[in-house]
């Protein structure tokens, strides 16, 4: 049974704990599925569903945007302008492969991403290509060097980002700027309208970036509200 207060329930998921807002799926769970969680402020990590519930704090605020309202600033369409020229960026199943497991090494290293020791094929497995629904993975290449790879979860209407890593001395092209700019785009030549940002956290120098990406709304009080950024 779903605590009672978990936003916009699913009627195929169980929940772990009454504590802790994890979900797992009790049946694999379609595009239709997807939207309706993520409008309820619903994230994945691996195959479990969660949300942010840290009373009295709510810091964190789920963050879309409207596909095709997004404004394409001029630093964006620089950084669009020079992965074309330079990279191949393609949309494939996502997989697990040592290179893969060795760059999100490197890129929590790199970007100081906190103190966890590294993981192997099978902790990448768990936290990015074990999935109870529609997911999808930008691999973003240097030549034959692979630089950055995206997760992507996709419902009906609307896209989910999950994860990025990449090289941190491929800086020069922006590679988070790049990602999240590939998902825009996918939506828009998808018919996507939503794309999930996942979560806003004002004072965290890893999440906040995400305000540059408007117009915007978050989820705050249980509705979505559109944000004002100067």
């Amino acid at each position: 049974m779903i605590v009672q207060d978990a936003p916009s329930p699913c009627p195929y998921l169980d929940s772990m704990t009454a504590r802790m807002p994890l979900f797992y799926p009790v049946t694999e769970l379609s595009g239709s599925d997807v939207d309706r969680l993520l409008a309820g402020g619903f994230r994945r990590s691996g195959n479990l569903l969660y949300y942010t519930r840290c009373a009295p704090c709510h810091a964190c605020e789920p963050t879309r945007i409207e596909a095709d309202r997004f404004d394409w600033s001029t630093s964006m369409k620089r950084v669009l302008k020079r992965a074309d020229k330079d990279l191949t960026m393609t949309w494939r199943r996502p997989i697990v492969d040592e290179t893969r497991v060795r760059l999100y090494n490197e890129h929590r290293t790199g970007r100081n991403l906190g103190t966890s020791p590294p993981i192997d094929e099978v902790d990448y497995h768990a936290f990015l290509t074990e999935t109870c629904w529609p997911t999808i993975e930008l691999e973003i290449k240097q030549g034959e060097r692979l630089i950055g790879v995206s997760i992507m979860d996709v419902g009906l209407q609307s896209v989910s980002a999950v994860y990025t890593h990449f090289d941190p001395s491929a800086s020069r092209y922006s590679p988070g700027t790049l990602a999240v700019l590939q998902q825009i785009r996918w939506a828009q030549s998808h018919q996507r309208r939503w794309v999930y940002l996942g979560l806003y956290v004002a004072s965290n120098p890893h999440l906040n970036y995400k305000s540059r990406f408007q117009p915007q709304q978050r989820l705050i009080n249980g509705t979505w509200t559109e944000i004002t950024i100067p």
